[in-house]
């Protein structure tokens, strides 16, 4: 299928997103918002892939949002004596925006970013949904909001505290300022820093294809529990894994799982089931 904003590859059980509009610094239009959970809901929901990889081209990984849209698409006022756009305007599209990036946090296949270049406002929004984030080294990331008299709320702050400290997340969102991809991985926000964009794109999918490599429904047991433990206390997580396992827990796998590594071959799992109809 053919996007204006993504080119969508799947290769060994790994779907690879794309962003497409170097051109235009790959800022997030209107059609970004649509697509980009289109695209994450059809690989999940009817179980294409087994591991996400979302990069881009250009010398920008994204602009954020194209600030555009607010004035053509979104609408609102620029008197400076009504500069509250009102419930109707959260609703109908922050909310929207918003859910575009909870599809990939709630996606129950493990998705990963890899990130060159400038990541701007939305980009920061678009990465901190992901499991993990890998960068080149001239990458850096930016709250970028602040310098255009907006607060950050398609999904940076309540996931990136998740990374960092509140004082250096503060001082990120209060100044505006970039913080360069070797702090990004000092602070926890990256995982590793690569000299350039062939080298972290050559490696990504090294980890993308190990990770695709295991058991299917045992990842995805992974990344609900972590993301659960991230948002309840322990007891509670304790409960759910053990409610968890005892539903999914799939004793074939597991022997498969044992057996493949004792014979050194690939594992034959089964995929996901199929989702029908869950897609926004």
């Amino acid at each position: 299928m053919k996007y204006k904003c993504f080119e969508v590859s799947i290769k060994d059980h790994v779907a690879h997103i794309i962003l497409n509009r170097p051109e235009k610094r790959n800022a997030m239009i209107k059609d970004f918002w649509v697509e980009l959970p289109k695209i994450i809901h059809d690989i999940d929901d009817n179980s294409k892939a087994r591991v996400i990889v979302i990069s881009s081209t250009g010398p920008v990984f994204s602009a954020g949002i194209d600030i555009g849209m607010f004035v053509n698409d979104i609408g609102g006022s620029s008197d400076k004596n009504q500069p509250h756009y009102g419930v109707d305007f959260y609703n109908n599209s922050v909310l929207p925006l918003q859910n575009s990036f909870t599809a990939i946090e709630q996606c129950r296949i493990p998705v990963i970013a890899a990130i060159q270049g400038g990541c701007y406002g939305g980009g920061v929004d678009l990465i901190t949904a992901c499991d993990m984030r890998y960068g080149t080294s001239d990458s850096f990331i930016t709250i970028f909001e602040i310098n255009v008299g907006m607060t950050a709320d398609v999904g940076t702050f309540p996931r990136i505290l998740n990374h960092m400290p509140e004082g250096v997340v503060r001082e990120l969102a209060y100044t505006g300022r970039q913080m360069p991809a070797v702090e990004c991985k000092e602070r926890g926000l990256f995982n590793k820093v690569y000299e350039n964009k062939e080298d972290m794109i050559n490696s990504v999918m090294a980890v993308a294809k190990e990770i695709a490599s295991k058991p299917p429904l045992a990842v995805y047991g992974c990344k609900r529990i972590i993301t659960y433990s991230r948002d309840h206390n322990t007891m509670d997580t304790l409960d759910n894994i053990a409610v968890w396992n005892m539903s999914m827990l799939a004793p074939s796998e597991m022997e498969e799982a044992m057996n493949s590594k004792k014979q050194k071959r690939q594992g034959n799992f089964s995929e996901l089931p199929k989702r029908k109809n869950l897609s926004c």
